[in-house]
């Protein structure tokens, strides 16, 4: 399988987050994507593919203050990163604000999320090597796998959250809808659900969205996420969510996957992006599922089974130390010896 990770994705390092109630270190680190890379072998460096399969998704103003942030905090006299505090509640007129901390409002959805000045630099390549993997399995690659770091799946077209700055799986997806691929399929098998991905393809029905996650009545991002979303307009039945509730062990997971798997193929997708998430493993700090590393295996090997050509974007997993050894697990699954 071949597999893509660029040395830039490391620099984008906040201090601190806001995490039930109050500043705790800041649980994204870089040192996530050093361990998977130890555990997998390393990876290929990206071509720098260019802005265009990103602008594809995101909107200008929303790309514009990822670049601009940092350098507006710091001219606002501001230390440190840059961290919203104030946000605009459903039914707020669109203003035109400039002061930074109402652009943080306006294009972020949690305080989880902070901005520096090597946020806009990491976040885009990680899009690259994304794309990059697309790539791979375009050019006929059965799978390929991009660790994405930082992930993607909570930033939404316009917003940000989630530790999640550019929707790598929608990237991806986007980019083999304008190759020429008719049906795309993303399965989300993080603990948290994708909420930015579902609103990207909201409303398309050539975009299937199908997600295994903690049930958002207990669990982030809350508002996204449950079962009776199933999309609007052309995407009508073409969002299926499957929350599971605290302590899902593997059978329970194994069978919502299975679920979500028949609905894609009735969907009948030419390519399937994944976006994988080991914080579902019964160690992760922030999450409560109870997978075990050797269970990866045994789910790669389930999507692997439907053949469809795949690609496979890093998502969560804040259990640093076993992070490596889960996502092998996982990647180990789709190679013929997994």
């Amino acid at each position: 399988m071949r597999r893509f990770f660029s040395p830039r994705q490391l620099a984008h390092a906040p201090a601190l987050e806001l995490h039930n109630g109050g500043f705790v270190p800041y649980a994204e680190v870089p040192a996530r994507a050093a361990m998977i890379l130890a555990a997998i072998g390393g990876a290929a460096e990206p071509v720098d593919a260019g802005m265009a399969p990103i602008e594809a998704v995101h909107h200008a103003d929303y790309l514009a203050f990822l670049r601009e942030a940092p350098g507006l905090w710091r001219a606002a006299g501001r230390s440190g990163d840059a961290i919203p505090y104030a946000f605009p509640v459903v039914g707020r007129r669109p203003l035109r604000l400039h002061r930074i901390d109402a652009l943080l409002g306006r294009y972020g959805f949690d305080a989880t999320t902070p901005l520096t000045p090597d946020t806009w630099d990491t976040a885009y390549w990680s899009a690259q090597t994304a794309l990059a993997a697309t790539g791979a399995v375009l050019g006929g690659e059965r799978t390929a796998f991009a660790l994405c770091r930082p992930p993607g799946h909570h930033a939404g077209a316009d917003y940000c959250g989630g530790y999640c700055h550019l929707n790598v799986a929608a990237i991806a997806a986007q980019a083999a809808r304008d190759a020429g691929v008719a049906r795309v399929t993303v399965l989300d098998i993080d603990y948290h659900h994708g909420n930015g991905t579902q609103d990207i393809f909201w409303d398309r029905g050539d975009v299937f969205y199908a997600s295994v996650h903690a049930d958002p009545a207990t669990d982030y991002p809350f508002y996204w996420g449950h079962a009776d979303e199933r999309g609007e307009g052309a995407g009508e039945g073409a969002t299926l969510n499957l929350p599971l509730s605290h302590g899902t062990t593997l059978d329970e997971f194994r069978r919502a996957q299975g679920e979500a798997l028949a609905a894609i193929a009735a969907f009948g997708p030419g390519l399937l992006v994944v976006s994988f998430g080991a914080d579902t493993w019964e160690g992760d700090p922030i999450s409560r599922f109870a997978l075990k590393t050797a269970d990866y295996a045994l789910l790669a090997r389930d999507i692997a089974a439907c053949g469809w050509p795949t690609v496979i974007v890093m998502e969560g997993g804040y259990a640093v130390d076993a992070l490596g050894a889960n996502v092998a697990s996982f990647l180990g699954g789709f190679s013929p010896r997994g």
